[in-house]
């Protein structure tokens, strides 16, 4: 954040001050008070269950020195008719800011380069690995795990200070529009769009329409803006249209720029690679696990080529890439079982990722315990159905929880166990996992299969 004060802005956000003007806003906007830091600002919602407004002094014990909502609290605060709106606001003018400081030694439109990463699935694994290749070019906010929405984003931009080089905001979408609104406040450099695929189904209707929504942040890009598109998915590459700028693409197309090839895993289902571009070639070894995850290893390194990042460098950096939590975790457990955490969401293709990944792993039996995956609409059962074929060759035992994911028991035929709840799918795993077992729990985030990795760790 760029110190402000509570006066200026007020102005910004077209509110009103209670209490002291002068006070300044050093650190970070937070939403939870509790993660306020010394000099920051709690924005506060009132909500159908919770009023935010009531923890403005746990947020000031933690450090913060105002508040920005709807109506006055213990501290300095700014009172605005929308706390939503005068959040983006804020952000908004931050990162424009830092956007016009003209920096003439790195030739770039300003100080600060923005990047913005969207698609069906993988955003949040590819945005922790653009992290890794743009810090090693200089000062680099990212997004914090998935925090993509209308909220999480501006929060993300207003971390971003004097010293931010670059900034990589991951931007998802429920409706047509929401990319557009969130990439409008951003005005990216940069934009990553990585696939088109199923999930939300059930709110946009169609694939196409889902195209759209994701199409929109290349439309955000400014005049010689770069669109960073997927060579492998053709409802990304026709969005070439509409960029009105230079494009690079990625994945294992033989015409893609930053080409994946000689792609292998080892015994943790970890992948090596070359990277093939028309000016050379550079190794790859990630140390995260999924053969997908060199896709999103190649969208990272051309996103780092379009803001000037050297291949072996881009390249390098990505050896030290760590991954937000709950994403294909491996772990020890005490009896002698492996286990892959894959449990913060789940749509078809990232279900299919995650049980190649749980394939790869060497070890004894492999056991997939599946949950719904949720807003795929009328092809809700069709879709589980054909996860449960599909987890029935990659797995010894399919472990369907759920009435909501039946479907998923029935295709896996002979393979499959259906459990009621977390609680049976806990009993269960104790009673059976045994030494050399590699489990995977995959499930859409509001099916809370992360319990049931809880339990066993």
């Amino acid at each position: 954040m760029i110190p402000l004060r509570l006066d200026e802005i007020a102005a910004i956000v077209g509110g009103t001050v209670n209490g002291a003007g002068d006070v300044k806003v050093t650190a970070p906007a937070v939403l939870d008070g509790r993660q306020a830091e010394p000099g920051g600002l709690f924005v506060a919602f009132a909500g159908d269950h919770v009023d935010g407004h009531n923890y403005a002094d746990q947020a000031g014990r933690a450090g913060a020195v105002a508040v920005l909502g709807s109506r006055p609290t213990p501290l300095p605060t700014i009172v605005v008719e929308d706390a939503q709106a005068a959040l983006q606001a804020l952000g908004a003018y931050v990162v424009a800011r830092l956007h016009a400081r003209a920096d003439v030694e790195a030739g770039l439109r300003g100080r600060l380069m923005v990047a913005g990463v969207t698609g069906s699935q993988g955003k949040t694994s590819t945005k922790d690995l653009l992290a890794a290749v743009f810090s090693s070019s200089g000062p680099t906010i990212a997004t914090v795990g998935s925090l993509n929405n209308e909220l999480g984003v501006p929060i993300t931009m207003l971390r971003a200070d004097a010293s931010t080089r670059f900034l990589v905001l991951e931007m998802g979408a429920r409706h047509i529009g929401h990319i557009a609104h969130l990439a409008g406040l951003a005005s990216p450099d940069i934009a990553v769009v990585l696939n088109v695929g199923r999930a939300h189904l059930g709110k946009f209707g169609s694939r196409a329409a889902i195209a759209t929504a994701k199409s929109e942040l290349v439309q955000a890009l400014p005049p010689g803006g770069t669109a960073v598109l997927n060579a492998d998915d053709p409802r990304v590459v026709a969005m070439r249209a509409v960029a009105d700028g230079p494009v690079l693409t990625f994945g294992q197309a033989e015409h893609a720029d930053v080409r994946v090839i000689d792609l292998v895993l080892d015994r943790l289902g970890r992948p090596s690679f070359r990277l093939q571009t028309a000016k050379g070639s550079a190794k790859v070894a990630l140390p995260v696990l999924g053969a997908h995850q060199a896709l999103n290893a190649s969208a990272a390194v051309a996103a780092g080529l379009a803001a000037g990042i050297p291949l072996d460098a881009a390249a390098a950096a990505l050896a030290t890439v760590s991954l937000s939590k709950w994403r294909l975790e491996l772990r020890d457990l005490a009896v002698g079982a492996t286990l892959l955490n894959d449990s913060y969401n789940a749509h078809p293709e990232s279900t299919l990722a995650g049980l190649d990944a749980l394939a790869a792993i060497e070890g004894g039996r492999r056991i997939a315990v599946l949950g719904e995956m949720l807003e795929l609409g009328d092809a809700s059962e069709a879709e589980h159905r054909a996860v449960g074929e599909y987890a029935a060759s990659r797995a010894d035992v399919v472990v369907a929880v759920g009435k909501l994911a039946q479907p998923i028991a029935d295709g896996a035929g002979e393979r499959a166990v259906s459990l009621a709840d977390n609680n049976a799918a806990i009993d269960w795993l104790r009673g059976n996992l045994a030494a050399g077992d590699v489990v995977l729990i995959k499930a859409s985030r509001g099916v809370h299969l992360d319990e049931v990795a809880a339990a066993l760790t």
